[in-house]
């Protein structure tokens, strides 16, 4: 499961509608029905497929999956690694040999609630709340991972399976293990919220079961909203990375060898052996190692980071050697799940950070420090860096300034800091990156050096390396990265900057990319034009993610070269951006590529239509074409599967207001209140709608609740303001937009505002203060 804190799962950016175009070029047969709200189905659990066989469109065979057994046949030594890893036992039925947890009556009590787990005709079971807030015993299914934690499945009706939040930790007790534990220790999630095990945010068929099992088909059926997942094998076998393997069983049961042209890569779909003729000879001058000569070293890196990553499936599908943008929308370095500076924050999995890494870049992969059966280290403690980094250079006192076997004298304390997810999961970051104290202040960044001595301030940190290492030479990536998420002054230019560095990891560029339509100008609009004309997929991703907050008249100019960019993904997000481009501005041959990319952007939210998300960005297409009672019916079935969703309340209550049903606008956003976590946005809609009845005085104490949430933003604060000054507040509003630039200090609807309202009311020498730093955000001297 990703990380249990209270944020929104949102996967695909989900837009505040504000108006509809007609002539969007997209056939009503290419948007689903609106599904029902309620099933009745009963639950079936997951089918094990032994075999799957696909026909392609050429109506070839394509090669079936055998199961890991088969390959012990011939590969023993790797299958005996491969038995009791975390892959194989990423997923088990649940039995006396499988199940670690306490259950034998064991209680735990959680705000109130006390839930007992228990045996009963040899079969296991929890007696917990449910979706009701009742206590019910629940047999347990399956057992999901098992170190740090195991996790447990419960069956629910339409195919659903839903994790416990009450996890075993199977630590040592020794740890802190041998204990049940609630992964929302400090906060009572009741039944209904979107927190509780219950619900979407727990379910395993959509949130955790493509990366457990293999060949795993999610089966979800939006007609009768129910799930249909199989899999051909429980756990992560062999295939799961090297792929089917019926067409490599036939080669090698093969009299003679079947020549490479007939079956390439012995069966496989890819082949990693030229991995393993790579040669490192050591350079004594740094003392690291480098690749003697060229040699293809990623090929198993795309395969890993089909799961291994902060991802969403976007296209199903996926085999070993597959191109990942043409299944996955991959994360970027996003704020909450990475900071500035490219650290890990929320739960990633690896693969985000580790393209950041200066071992990527040259060419190490996952399997120079990993065992890929066993998964084991190669080495364990610095033995596995020691490989490449000389030990008699690295691994010294000098070096680390720690005693040696010592906790500072490992690699991984300064070079690969953890943070815990889920109470118990310490995860390392794999961006092997150079402790940067000098930061931490600047960018509210953590750092390796006072994450261990915490009674140190960052300036401590920061000079001891300084005298020891010198001065830090060139600017961190990180500033221009926190300069575009937070507005300030110069952003657009280090941001085009870093996009333009191509000696910078291409994700940190892709991350700029995705920033710098917030600050267009027309020289940052030349440089994603030739982004987009280009041929870097990971850029190409980063602009195609950002280019609904691009102007819209220069929308086309940089998505239509993406509707030719080869990865699926990509194309698809181009083809969203565009879909109000009404369809005789195109040219013919770009309208049919157009069309099969808005295609597969509804396939692949059809795909995902158990999420809201999904379901409103469908609703979002019928609403552009003006099919507002579709549209209606989807935010309904995304408001009924999750009534905390804030965006589906905000966009619905656009489309009666399109309508002209701005009573029910008002009853929506004032009925959803009760119902979500973060009320800043239903109060700021509902500020509007009461403004546009001209009840003001009931609009404007909207407007403030939005504009004093913790989670405002910028613009709320600027329109309650205007709002005050409206009704003759002219003192109270130039109160309301100072505190707002506390906490913005750049914007500039909020300075720009100050300006205005100061030299109305005879402040000239403020107006002209905030003028002169309006000027400076926007980088004019």
């Amino acid at each position: 499961m990703q990380s249990t804190q209270r944020i929104f799962v949102l996967l695909f950016s989900v837009i505040l509608l504000a108006s509809c175009e007609r002539n969007t070029p997209v056939s009503d047969n290419d948007v689903s029905e609106a599904p029902p709200a309620t099933n009745s189905a009963v639950a079936q659990p997951p089918v094990n497929l032994a075999k799957t066989a696909i026909e392609d469109e050429a109506g070839k065979t394509e090669p079936e999956f055998v199961g890991a057994e088969a390959c012990a046949t011939c590969h023993q030594v790797e299958f005996d690694r491969w038995r009791d890893s975390h892959h194989d036992l990423a997923m088990q039925v649940a039995s006396d040999r499988t199940v670690l947890g306490d259950f034998d009556n064991a209680q735990v009590d959680y705000f109130g609630t006390t839930s007992r787990f228990f045996t009963k005709d040899d079969r296991f079971f929890v007696r917990t709340d449910g979706p009701d807030g009742k206590l019910h015993d629940y047999p347990i299914a399956y057992t999901f991972g098992v170190h740090p934690l195991q996790q447990y499945l419960v069956e629910f009706p339409g195919g659903r399976l839903q994790a416990l939040s009450l996890a075993w930790d199977s630590r040592d007790k020794a740890q802190g293990g041998q204990r049940w534990f609630h992964l929302n220790p400090d906060e009572h999630i009741r039944a209904g919220d979107e927190l509780h095990w219950t619900g979407l945010n727990y379910n395993w068929n959509f949130m955790c079961a493509d990366c457990h099992s293999t060949n795993l088909q999610k089966g979800f059926d939006l007609a009768s909203q129910t799930y249909d997942t199989s899999w051909s094998e429980m756990d992560v076998g062999c295939e799961a990375c090297h792929g089917p393997g019926s067409k490599h069983v036939t080669w090698a049961n093969s009299s003679a060898d079947v020549p490479s042209k007939e079956i390439a890569n012995r069966g496989f779909p890819v082949s990693y052996s030229e991995r393993k003729s790579a040669s490192w000879a050591m350079d004594h001058d740094n003392g690291i190692a480098r690749l003697a000569a060229k040699a293809e070293t990623q090929a198993e890196l795309e395969t890993c980071a089909q799961c291994h990553s902060r991802r969403a499936t976007a296209f199903p599908g996926a085999k070993a050697g597959d191109e990942l943008l043409d299944h996955f929308n991959l994360s970027l370095l996003d704020a909450g799940l990475y900071h500035a500076d490219g650290q890990i924050d929320d739960e990633v999995f690896v693969y985000g950070s580790f393209l950041q890494s200066k071992m990527h870049a040259a060419g190490v992969t996952c399997s120079n420090c990993h065992d890929p059966h066993s998964l084991e280290l190669r080495v364990e403690g610095n033995g596995v860096c020691a490989q490449c980094h000389m030990p008699a250079r690295f691994d010294t006192a000098e070096h680390h300034f720690h005693p040696p076997d010592s906790a500072g004298s490992q690699c991984v304390s300064c070079h690969m800091p953890a943070k815990t997810y889920m109470q118990v999961d310490a995860r390392r970051d794999h961006s092997f990156r150079i402790p940067r104290p000098d930061l931490s202040d600047r960018l509210q960044a953590p750092n390796a050096c006072t994450g261990c001595h915490s009674d140190k301030p960052n300036q401590w940190a920061a000079d001891v390396l300084e005298q020891k290492f010198g001065k830090p030479l060139d600017p961190h990536f990180g500033e221009a990265i926190y300069a575009g998420r937070h507005g300030l002054p110069g952003a657009e230019g280090k941001l085009m900057a870093l996009v333009a560095d191509d000696s910078q990891p291409v994700i940190v560029r892709a991350t700029a990319v995705s920033l710098l339509p917030r600050y267009l100008s027309q020289q940052s609009a030349q440089l994603l034009q030739v982004i987009a004309q280009g041929d870097e997929k990971l850029l190409n991703l980063g602009l195609a993610k950002s280019l609904e907050v691009a102007p819209e008249q220069i929308q086309a100019a940089l998505a239509i070269p993406l509707l030719y960019e080869g990865k699926q993904v990509t194309e698809a997000l181009a083809a969203n951006a565009l879909i109000n481009t009404p369809v005789e501005r195109l040219p013919e041959q770009v309208r049919a590529r157009f069309n099969d990319a808005v295609s597969a952007y509804l396939a692949s939210e059809k795909f995902n239509s158990d999420r809201p998300e999904s379901l409103s960005n469908i609703a979002a297409v019928h609403a552009r074409k003006e099919n507002y009672e579709q549209a209606e019916a989807f935010y309904r079935r995304a408001l009924s599967i999750a009534p905390y969703f804030t965006p589906a309340y905000v966009n619905l209550a656009d489309i009666y207001r399109t309508t002209g049903r701005e009573k029910e606008a008002e009853e929506l956003l004032a009925g959803a209140l009760t119902k979500v976590s973060n009320d800043a946005p239903i109060q700021y809609s509902l500020g509007l709608s009461l403004v546009r009845q001209q009840r003001n005085d009931e609009a404007l104490e909207h407007l403030k609740q939005a504009a004093q949430s913790e989670s405002t933003s910028a613009r709320f604060i600027y329109v309650y303001a205007i709002g005050q000054h409206s009704a003759g507040k002219t003192s109270a509003a130039l109160e309301t937009l100072e505190r707002g630039l506390e906490r913005f200090p750049h914007d500039p609807q909020i300075l720009s505002a100050l300006v205005s309202l100061n030299r109305e009311a005879g402040n000239p020498e403020k107006a002209e203060q905030y003028q002169r730093r309006l000027q400076t955000s926007a980088g004019i001297q």
